[in-house]
């Protein structure tokens, strides 16, 4: 027996249901509770998956304004760290979870509404209008 191959045009191809992009939570402006390990652990997790800025205050009492790009989740929260960039500062920094005691989820979301179907339905109108060259542009940063 043989397998039957399907071929489509273009058009079919371009009007075919296209799997969702992700959601993400709106987190912009979250303070989390971190009363509990697994609230921090959690809040972390989060702030990994952010696509904005976050402030983060040390047990120390050091308030630093980061963009969380990495992370380790160990055993325990003194084996468990995030990895940084801040604002003026060349290198990447990194902290481990039991120093942190506050987080704040402070900076513009970039990819709050910012979804593949939005941006499909957008090309699909250009397209219909017929603009050519369409592809995807980057959005100016504050």
């Amino acid at each position: 027996m043989t397998a039957e191959v399907q071929r489509y045009s273009l058009e079919q191809i371009e009007t075919l249901e296209l799997a969702p992009g992700a959601r993400h939570e709106e987190l912009e402006g979250w303070i989390p509770a971190l009363a509990s390990e697994d609230e921090l652990r959690d809040a972390l997790e989060k702030a990994f998956d952010y696509r904005g800025d976050v402030a983060i205050t040390t047990k120390s009492g050091e308030k630093i304004e980061a963009f969380i790009f990495n992370r380790h989740t160990g055993a325990t929260l003194a084996d468990s760290w995030v990895q940084y960039f801040a604002p003026n500062v060349a290198e990447k920094r990194k902290l481990a979870y039991d120093q942190i005691a506050r987080l704040e989820f402070t900076g513009k979301d970039r990819a709050a509404g910012k979804h593949w179907e939005d941006w499909v339905k957008a090309y699909n109108e250009r397209k219909a209008a017929g603009e050519k060259n369409i592809g995807m542009q980057l959005e100016a940063t504050d």
